[in-house]
């Protein structure tokens, strides 16, 4: 009961810190922003409706990835979707690599907790969904050697990470090896790189896109990307 006490205190710490600071770094941060997605829009803009809590869509949809936390001189990752609105986030401030980190939506929201599994040879991460009241267990993503195989429990096959550290896809092995999302090097019209940082996301319709994020998440802390 103590730790739980303890992680609970802590998340409210995280987020009430977070919201604090949230759009003061985002008015800084304006300018190297819009070299990543050059229509951001304002922060008043961005903010996604109540609605919007099922993350899934009937067709494809396209996400910019920015391996950046918008809190300024720190680690993290921003997602913008196909209009230019930031729609996920993750601030590690001061740590990279951390051993637990979680996904929000613009407001602060958790979606997903990532804890990575003590005493795993290779590396084992738990992805749980949090809503304060409770901690439900959701994935578990296992590496072994150059392979990560994501456990979605219900006696399913779960998923498979194919690739390496600039450009991977994620296939469903329950459907033949159908792929649900790929991930790549953002390039602008003209063909040029945007960075090893900036990435262009594509996920398959009816597709849990806050699970693909945790996941994706999981791969960078693999890679040391934040």
């Amino acid at each position: 009961m103590a730790v739980s006490l303890d992680n609970t205190l802590h998340m409210v710490v995280y987020i009430y810190i977070y919201r604090t600071i949230h759009l003061l770094t985002e008015l800084a941060l304006l300018p190297s922003m819009a070299k990543v997605y050059p229509q951001t829009p304002s922060s008043s803009s961005s903010s996604p409706s109540s609605s919007s809590s099922t993350y899934i869509s009937s067709k494809q949809e396209c996400f910019t990835i920015w391996m950046k936390s918008l809190v300024y001189n720190s680690h993290g990752c921003t997602t913008y979707n196909s209009n230019g609105e930031i729609v996920y986030r993750v601030d590690n401030y001061d740590k990279k690599c951390s051993s637990q980190v979680y996904l929000m939506d613009i407001l602060g929201n958790v979606l997903f907790a990532i804890q990575r599994k003590k005493l795993s040879i290779f590396g084992c991460w738990d992805g749980y969904k949090w809503d304060f009241s409770k901690k439900q267990r959701w994935f578990r993503a296992t590496r072994n050697r150059n392979t990560l195989h994501v456990d979605l429990g219900f006696d399913k096959k779960g998923y498979k990470i194919i690739g390496g550290k600039l450009g991977f896809k994620i296939v469903n092995l329950d459907q033949d090896g159908a792929l649900v999302a790929e991930v790549k090097r953002k390039q602008t019209t003209t063909g040029i790189d945007l960075g090893s940082d900036v990435f262009m996301l594509t996920i398959e319709p009816n597709i849990d896109q806050s699970l693909i994020m945790a996941i994706i998440m999981v791969h960078g802390l693999i890679h040391r990307q934040l």
